[in-house]
């Protein structure tokens, strides 16, 4: 199932991407050089945060040529099993090209600084705001490029499970962790995809809750051990099975939250406890207030081990609360009830996202992607008519596509550890 792919831009409107501070080298305060320093800075900080953008099918804008990006892609050709006729030319043939369109979205943000705060120490806080912005700038764009991953469709679960919500840790047995068995699983399917590896290998990008239950097979490889450490990708960890593993603290974590937070009314309760059911009706030992009921209407929950959705909840004091699902129940007093959006007992689950090439595309970063806005004391004119106000930003194109789903694979699993919360 290999594709060619061929990345054209379309001319719509015009898109001025990185044509320059706003300082010119004539606004006082900063030179050409100062500006340039911080700037690279703050591209520095950010570039080392992308590591789901690493192994993306790179497309810089031009300046120009619009906003929209199209993929084209292009279908393998068919076996020719049948020979040729003596003297005969056969048939010519059609490519299949079919095309993937995206559009950049603008993102960016600043800190304003007092001109007390600028002129006690004016190199020492713009290399500050600069560091915190450059920190801001590539979580931002590293989380826009993850989210647009962990919504493809081919996902397989650890410990053969079928689901999420069946998804077990932190038991004396049977929990479903990452795996060098998982691994090898999900490397045959890309093969069996005809996913071509990136540099010889296939790629996973792993949080570092699961690299801790994944490196403790023995069979596990570190970097130093490679036969050739070249071209080690930033984060990378290490090999097996075909497959080398990038860690980063920001890998997608599937997050259930409380089933009811406090409200100023009463406290909260991570789970409820099932008084009583009836058809679609569960009576809970807790209290629920007014606004907890309508925070709960839509929720997943997880009652028996089996899934539910809430319709609506009714307010009570404990022991007459109410929640009325979507399916018939099979519940009995003293079940658990439990946030059904996460993995079993609402525990946190981890997305590992393992890539061929050319299984996604994203705008580049560098260059034209990204620009650090610095503004002086006295630059804003009238609306800051006693130069009170300074201010350093960042301001970035982005966009991220899903381009062959069967050349990734998302592996969701629970982990050892489960503090963390989601992403």
């Amino acid at each position: 199932m290999n594709n060619i792919y061929e990345i054209t831009t379309i001319p719509a409107i015009s898109l001025q991407v990185f044509s320059g501070n706003t300082n010119v080298s004539t606004e006082p305060g900063m030179s050409g050089e100062m500006r340039t320093f911080y700037s690279k800075y703050l591209v520095d900080i950010a570039g080392p945060k992308l590591v789901h953008d690493q192994f993306g099918q790179k497309q810089p804008i031009p300046q120009g040529n619009g906003k929209t990006v199209e993929f084209r892609k292009y279908s393998p050709l068919p076996k020719l099993l049948n020979a040729l006729t003596e003297g005969v030319t056969p048939d010519g043939q059609k490519l299949n090209v079919s095309k993937i369109s995206a559009t950049v979205e603008q993102y960016g943000g600043f800190i304003e600084l007092s001109d007390i705060l600028v002129l006690t120490s004016i190199d020492n806080n713009l290399v500050q705001a600069a560091k915190l912005l450059g920190g801001q700038a590539g979580r931002t764009l590293d989380t826009i490029t993850r989210e647009v991953l962990v919504g493809g469709t081919n996902v397989q679960y650890a410990g053969g499970k079928s689901a999420r919500y069946q998804l077990v840790g932190g038991e004396e047995s049977g929990n479903c962790y990452l795996t060098v068995d998982q691994i090898k699983r999900v490397v045959r399917y890309l093969k069996a995809m005809n996913a071509e590896p990136i540099n010889g290998y296939y790629v996973a990008i792993i949080n570092q809750d699961c690299t801790y239950d994944l490196t403790n097979d023995p069979d596990w490889k570190y970097p130093h051990q490679y036969v050739n450490t070249e071209n080690i990708y930033s984060g990378e960890i290490g090999a097996i099975a075909g497959c080398r593993f990038v860690e980063t603290s920001e890998g997608k974590i599937f997050h259930a939250e409380d089933l009811t937070k406090a409200d100023g009314e009463d406290g909260g309760f991570r789970n409820l406890t099932v008084k009583a059911a009836s058809g679609k009706d569960i009576t809970v030992a807790e209290k629920i207030t007014a606004a907890q009921a309508t925070a709960l209407a839509g929720r997943k929950i997880i009652v028996a081990e089996k899934p539910y959705t809430v319709v609506s909840a009714t307010a009570a004091a404990a022991g007459s609360a109410k929640l009325t699902v979507a399916e018939e129940l099979s519940a009995t007093a003293g079940d658990i009830v439990y946030p059904g959006e996460a993995g079993a007992k609402g525990r946190d689950v981890y997305a590992t996202i393992v890539l061929g090439e050319n299984a996604y595309g994203v705008t580049e970063i560098e260059g034209d992607g990204l620009q650090h806005i610095v503004k002086q004391l006295g630059s804003a004119g009238t609306s800051d008519p006693l130069n009170q106000r300074a201010t350093s930003g960042w301001k970035a194109t982005r966009v991220a596509k899903r381009l062959v789903e069967e050349y990734m694979v998302r592996i969701e699993s629970c982990s050892t550890f489960n503090d963390i919360g989601a992403n």
